[in-house]
């Protein structure tokens, strides 16, 4: 049976603006990082609460995936 041509296509331009900003975010989050690899091995004293903000941060970044993992499955 063919496909019907009456059928939506998948806008391509929401996809390139999607990888467009997901690479921005990668490419921030690289710099925050080399930043704060910086500051600590300039400054040793401040690599414990880098570490500590980055474990938190990570924490919460994962709890966020959790739940829009959540909020999509119950659409």
């Amino acid at each position: 049976m063919p496909t019907s041509t009456n059928a939506p296509r998948p806008d391509r331009d929401n996809q390139e603006l999607r990888l467009a900003v997901l690479l921005l975010a990668l490419a921030l989050g690289l710099m925050a990082t080399a930043a704060a690899v910086y500051l600590a091995l300039v400054h040793p004293s401040v690599a414990e609460p880098l570490g500590v903000g980055a474990a938190v941060l990570g924490a919460l970044t994962s709890g966020a995936a959790l739940i829009v993992r959540v909020l999509r499955l119950r659409r």
